[in-house]
């Protein structure tokens, strides 16, 4: 017990220092603090050790070479700082996996709460390096050249980032938890399949809007102090929600391959 506390003391300063940092407003670190105590309780300190490697990655592929990256934030909704819908996008379906770890240890949800990462990892990873590409990204809906940071987009550069992400957390996975090389293997997979879920996703239902002052095309209502005029796109469909259900449905097709 007094183990438990030590360690949702240090979640909570992490959180804090999150905040300080700027890698998360006001209502991410809070968000962040509830993750990583349900998956302390749920998995163990193993799996929030997974959970730090994944924020640890991502925030700093967030913040490399950031200056280079401004066009691309002006089309995003959101810059580098989390709140707390993108942590809940990013890390829900772990958390969620772990409260179901919690009262009933079925290895399944294990495997739902690690290929969840992978998927957030994956995804995280071909955004914020493929947006580094020397080429401009393919739209997969249209297959011509789109700028960076379009939603639906891909890149060499950003399809082996997506890979190596999914990879390190396969690979964690396999030395902390001791797991057999097919499970890491599946992880693995199923990681870099949440990445394409949400590309496919982001192609063809993500809200997209146009600004009538500068003609850019971006994810924000609002840009140029003005509202914007929506392109395409489901209502509630927005970046969060594309990041959430892939990484919700890449690791439900998981659990389900190892159910059958």
């Amino acid at each position: 017990m007094n183990q438990t506390v030590f360690f949702i003391v240090v979640i909570v300063l992490g959180g804090l220092a999150g905040y300080h940092f700027k890698f998360l407003d006001k209502s991410g670190a809070i968000a962040a603090m509830a993750v990583g105590i349900s998956i302390l309780i749920g998995i163990g300190l193993r799996g929030l050790l997974l959970l730090g490697i994944f924020f640890t990655t991502s925030s700093y592929w967030s913040i490399y070479k950031k200056s280079a990256k401004h066009r691309m934030e002006e089309k995003l909704a959101k810059g580098s700082t989390r709140d707390w819908r993108q942590v809940a996008a990013n890390g829900g379906a772990a958390s969620l996996y772990s409260i179901l770890y919690y009262f009933d240890h079925n290895p399944v949800w294990f495997i739902g709460f690690a290929v969840s990462l992978a998927s957030a990892n994956s995804d995280t990873w071909a955004s914020e390096i493929g947006s580094l590409s020397k080429r401009e990204p393919i739209f997969i809906k249209t297959m011509k050249p789109v700028e960076r940071g379009t939603s639906g987009a891909v890149s060499l550069l950003g399809s082996i980032a997506a890979l190596a992400g999914s990879l390190l957390i396969a690979f964690i996975s396999y030395w902390l938890f001791s797991l057999t090389f097919f499970v890491s293997l599946a992880i693995f997979i199923f990681g870099y399949i949440g990445n394409v879920i949400d590309t496919l996703i982001g192609a063809f239902y993500q809200q997209t809007y146009h600004c009538r002052i500068c003609g850019l095309t971006t994810e924000k209502r609002v840009h140029c102090s003005q509202p914007t005029d929506k392109i395409k796109g489901i209502s509630l469909v927005d970046n969060d929600m594309v990041n959430f259900l892939s990484s919700l449905l890449a690791s439900m097709a998981a659990i389900g391959f190892f159910l059958l």
